[in-house]
C-alpha cells in the first residue's frame, strides 16, 4: 500500500485535495472526454451495425473514430488523475474495480478491431464484414457499460 499512499500525497493529487476549482475543472474535463467518446463511438458503431445507411462509411467513420480517440485520451488522463485524490478509496470501491475491468475489454477491443485490417476495409468499402459489426457491437455494449459503471462509483 506504500506506492497507493504515495499516489494520493503527488503533487497533482493534493492540488485537487486542496482546490475545489482544480477539482471541478479536472472533472469536467473528464466528463468531456467521455462525452466526446461515447458520443463519437456509438454513432461509430451503429453505421457498422448497419444502422444510417445513407451516410457514407468512409466519410464519418475515420472522423469519429479520430474524435472517439481524442476523447479516450482525456478521458484516461484526466480519470487517472481523479483516481490520485482517493486512491485506497477508490480500490476498495467494487463498481471502480468493474470499470477497470470493462475499460481493459473495451480497450481490448479496439485493438482487435484496427489490427484485423477489416475495419478499414469497411470504411474503404462501406460494408463491414460479420466480424467488424461483432466487434462494432461489443463496442457499443462495453462503453455503454463503462460509462454506467463509472456513475455507479459514486453510489457504492
Amino acid at each position: 500500500m506504500a506506492f497507493v499512499d504515495w499516489i494520493a500525497t503527488w503533487p497533482g493529487a493534493v492540488l485537487l485535495q486542496r482546490s475545489g476549482t482544480a477539482y471541478l475543472l479536472v472533472n469536467a474535463a473528464h466528463i468531456l472526454g467521455v462525452g466526446m467518446l461515447v458520443g463519437a463511438i456509438l454513432p461509430l458503431d451503429l453505421r457498422l451495425l448497419g444502422f444510417f445507411r445513407r451516410v457514407p462509411l468512409g466519410v464519418i467513420g475515420p472522423f469519429l473514430s479520430r474524435a472517439a480517440a481524442t476523447g479516450l485520451v482525456l478521458a484516461v488522463v484526466t480519470g487517472l488523475w481523479l483516481f490520485t485524490v482517493k486512491p485506497a478509496e477508490y480500490l476498495g470501491n467494487e463498481a471502480f474495480l468493474w470499470k477497470l475491468a470493462l475499460l481493459l475489454a473495451a480497450l481490448v477491443n479496439i485493438v482487435v478491431q484496427h489490427r484485423s485490417g477489416a475495419f478499414m476495409r469497411a470504411l474503404i468499402d462501406g460494408e463491414p464484414r460479420t466480424g467488424v459489426r461483432l466487434a462494432a457491437f461489443c463496442s457499443a455494449v462495453l462503453w455503454l457499460s463503462v460509462l454506467v459503471a463509472g456513475r455507479w462509483i459514486g453510489f457504492v
